[in-house]
């Protein structure tokens, strides 16, 4: 059953290009280790909560930006596989393809698809 990966985070604004391009050179990685696909979102329309929010999750700056992200793999066994490959890749390495944001602040789970229409 498909499984799915989520994750928001909180970039700065201004590097938004940068994180398109570490993205998109993620986005090669994650697919050479089986992922089926993979979106990056850039927050448009992110309000306040009233108790919590995602502005608050990733403890959003003034001159950031939420950005919310996913991935599809085919299984979890093909996601846990996967994503230990990705992380010993050397194309994943800092030096190689640095984040453009501070992963402290990345909110990440996995996810069972219960539903879908």
């Amino acid at each position: 059953m498909t499984y799915v990966d989520g994750m928001i985070a909180a970039v700065p604004t201004a590097r938004k290009d940068d994180y398109r391009a570490h993205a998109e050179q993620a986005a090669v990685v994650f697919k050479r280790h089986g992922a089926l696909s993979l979106v990056d979102c850039w927050g448009d329309d992110v309000p306040e909560g009233e108790t919590n929010s995602m502005r608050s999750a990733v403890l959003l700056k003034p001159d950031e930006t939420v950005v919310f992200s996913w991935i599809i793999w085919p299984d979890k066994a093909t996601r846990d596989a996967g994503v230990a490959k990705v992380m010993a890749d050397p194309e994943m390495a800092p030096e190689t393809n640095p984040m453009p944001f501070d992963g402290k602040r990345l909110i990440f789970g996995g996810f069972q698809k219960i539903f879908e229409a």
